[in-house]
């Protein structure tokens, strides 16, 4: 058993790497490797790497990777790329989240009952049963956005529909946290009618969004305005990851959140940055070990025992989940006569469940009066997440393969139209 963090990240980088060769090995995403491995280094098989390490000590290496990955996120959102696919990423967005959340609302509502232990006289229809529905179909919009990212930079995939993809996962971040904020504010009603602080809950709540774009925006400037001062890109990489972190660390203190933050940070200098191509590339060097180290913790997080208990409900919700998002994205694509492309592959690469949810949802597993309804709830985004980390990230990599946007796909392209058109 490892005790010491400096070790732990050593032993963690060292393994994802073998992990992930592996994965490619068996065509599958490295982050399906980072994710095994650390399940197999995690207190549920070898303990080499035990909870009280992984749930507080190394806490900090997941909130960096978020920062990051919501910087990324927000750097997938040019306004000139958006504006030629605005249209289609305005429609595919809304229809995919709606058919997320509805199907898997439709769907467990009636079915919650059966796949849990939750029977009895002090269970009900509007007290637990719905409220229980409404949290899992409002995080069932987000989408994992670190995953899809690590998967996309493996494959170095690039085109519309990859930028349509992070578009779409991108914005699908706000529609979470509104739904999420709403919902919960909803279940509040549902459980304790009599609740006086309701509309100030969902009042403070928007509120905390607003300031987390406010912060965000700002910070967006900040990184702008220094970056006047600064020409090597190893300096470069200083303040961009300096401005990231700061903006988590204010976030933490302001209780906002450094998601949003840093998602508007991102969109910021990649619409306002002459060198904004920079600001990214520079991150590329960082990327593949903190993916290692956020997915390898992510894996170490899983319980088999937990899991195990609400394995039904979160196999249920997840393919309530994927169904959901395919039909939407059908819809949604055929009302804007999207390419064929996006109508039929969309849906798959949106399949990962985001883990950041899981968080999200431990935050207010209070407004639940009885405790064994929090433990299941919390198991199932778990299990669901995992579901979809292991299951997903492979028709994230089948869909980029099969419109052709890979890196080696466009060079064969390259390569095919020399042959065809020779240079004089």
């Amino acid at each position: 058993m490892v005790t010491l963090p400096l070790l732990a990240v050593g032993i963690l980088l060292i393994f994802c790497y073998w992990g992930g060769r592996i994965a490619n090995a068996l065509k599958l995403p490295r982050v399906s490797g980072y994710l095994l491995v650390g399940m197999l280094l995690g207190p549920s098989f070898c303990n080499v790497l035990p909870r009280q390490l992984i749930d507080d000590d190394m806490q900090i290496i997941s909130e960096i990777a978020l920062g990051v990955i919501a910087y990324l996120m927000g750097g997938s959102l040019p306004l000139d790329r958006i504006r030629r696919l605005g249209k289609c990423i305005l429609w595919v967005t809304v229809f995919q989240a709606a058919g997320a959340f509805l199907f898997t609302g439709i769907i467990l509502v009636p079915t919650i009952p059966f796949l849990t232990e939750l029977q009895g006289p002090e269970y009900d229809l509007l007290g637990t049963y719905l409220p229980m529905a409404l949290i899992l179909a409002t995080i069932s919009i987000a989408t994992a956005s670190g995953a899809v990212l690590a998967v996309i930079t493996e494959l170095r995939a690039s085109g519309p529909f990859t930028t349509t993809l992070l578009s779409v996962i991108a914005i699908s971040y706000g529609l979470t946290l509104i739904f999420f904020t709403l919902a919960n504010t909803f279940g509040r009603f549902l459980i304790d009618p009599q609740a006086a602080s309701c509309f100030s809950v969902l009042w403070r709540t928007m509120a905390e969004i607003g300031l987390s774009l406010s912060l965000g925006a700002a910070a967006g400037l900040t990184l702008k305005f220094m970056a006047r001062f600064v020409r090597r890109r190893e300096a470069l990489l200083m303040i961009v990851l300096g401005c990231i972190l700061t903006t988590c660390g204010a976030a933490f203190i302001l209780k906002l959140s450094p998601l949003v933050a840093n998602l508007v940070l991102g969109f910021v200098i990649v619409n306002l940055e002459v060198r904004q191509h920079d600001f990214f590339t520079v991150i590329e060097r960082i990327e593949e070990p903190l993916f290692g180290l956020f997915f390898g913790l992510a894996g170490a997080h899983v319980d088999l025992g937990v899991f195990s208990s609400a394995a039904p409900l979160a196999v249920v919700a997840f393919t309530a989940r994927v169904c959901g998002k395919q039909l939407g994205t059908l819809v949604g694509s055929r009302v804007c006569n999207a390419p064929r492309t996006i109508r039929d592959y969309l849906g798959l690469a949106l399949s990962p469940h985001a883990g950041w949810t899981i968080a999200l949802v431990i935050v207010e597993m209070k407004i639940f009066p009885i405790g064994i309804v929090s433990k299941i709830l919390i198991n199932a985004v778990i299990g669901s997440v995992i579901i979809g980390q292991l299951i997903g990230l492979p028709m994230v990599k089948h869909a980029l393969t099969k419109v052709g946007e890979t890196l080696k796909q466009r060079r064969a392209q390259e390569g095919s139209l020399q042959l065809v058109y020779p240079k004089p």
